[in-house]
């Protein structure tokens, strides 16, 4: 049943929330207070979000606001992705950031705990149109895939802390020890892989530790990518000597990460990977089932409606 066009859709997402009934409780306040008419919905696991999104989309929403993080983001944006082009350019897509990573969410200026200038902010119902990367890759059955992200693509060394720290996390409970074990356990990992990647007029066929196709922010390895440019950065990382790996994590924690001499920065609208000798891919801080042989990413031009701070 059809809805009516000014309420919103919400999907509240659990997962990584710390006492997560009394954080929905308040925020839940704030969007009565604010005289938000809204519905909102729960996702029971990983799998359920992108059922419960497609729902949202079906019945009519035109507002759709994830209270969760950069996962939970991609999920919502496939689904978007999926429906008919005149479906998906009437409805905003909002979020208030919930989850174990909020990259995207960061990119804007939402900020966790800070629920009330969030919904006051999501409340102006500031729309921009905002560009997406798409991953096109064949599966193992040999199928043709794709997958879209707004924040970035991992493949190497970085994806696979990410998975770590994820899992870490799960078992742990704390942001910054699943940090701090994540990297401990970093020491164990492969270090380095034979890449040959096509970026712009460039043809690198060497060993590479890590490579971040960044739409965004992409969790700091790529600082200046915007949304709205049309165009992906790409930073990738050779592997640096010991000194210079603890010198790469001191810049990345000051954000100069590009400052590094081991990274090599790109910009372009598309790269191309003809052997990633099966490194891990993440995909907005989820891994991705590895693809079978060569892939490329690209990015599509304002295909989704954001909504973003007034005073951006």
């Amino acid at each position: 049943m059809a809805v009516n066009e000014n309420k919103w859709g919400i999907l509240f997402c659990p997962k990584g929330s710390f006492r997560p009934l009394k954080r929905w409780e308040k925020i839940e306040k704030l969007l009565r207070s604010e005289h938000i008419d809204f519905d909102y919905v729960q996702s029971e696991s990983t799998g359920s979000v992108e059922r419960l999104v497609n729902m949202l989309i079906n019945n009519g929403y035109r507002t759709i606001v994830i209270v969760g993080g950069d996962s939970a983001l991609n999920d919502a944006v496939n689904c978007l992705m999926q429906a008919e082009k005149e479906t998906r350019d009437k409805i905003a897509l909002g979020v208030i950031p919930n989850g174990v990573m909020n990259d995207f969410a960061h990119f804007w200026g939402f900020r966790e705990g800070e629920e009330e200038q969030t919904v006051s902010w999501l409340k102006e119902h500031r729309v921009r149109k905002i560009d997406a990367g798409r991953i096109n890759y064949q599966n193992k059955k040999g199928e043709s895939c794709h997958r879209y992200f707004l924040n970035c693509v991992n493949i190497g060394l970085i994806a696979a802390i990410m998975n770590l720290r994820r899992q870490t996390r799960h078992v742990l409970g704390f942001r910054t020890i699943s940090f701090v074990i994540s990297f401990i356990l970093m020491m164990f990992q492969r270090l380095e892989y034979r890449m040959h990647i096509k970026i712009n007029s460039d043809d690198l066929d060497r060993k590479i530790m890590t490579v971040c196709v960044g739409n965004a922010l992409g969790y700091g390895q790529t600082p200046n990518a915007v949304p709205y440019n049309g165009l992906l950065d790409v930073s990738v990382v050779y592997h640096p000597e010991v000194m210079q790996m603890i010198e790469g994590w001191y810049l990345f924690l000051r954000g100069k990460f590009l400052n590094h001499r081991s990274v090599h920065p790109y910009r372009t609208s598309e790269i191309q990977f003809l052997n990633t000798q099966k490194a891990m891919v993440g995909i907005d801080g989820r891994l991705l089932s590895t693809p079978s042989g060569p892939f490329n990413i690209k990015v599509e031009q304002e295909v989704i409606n954001f909504l973003i701070p007034a005073r951006v």
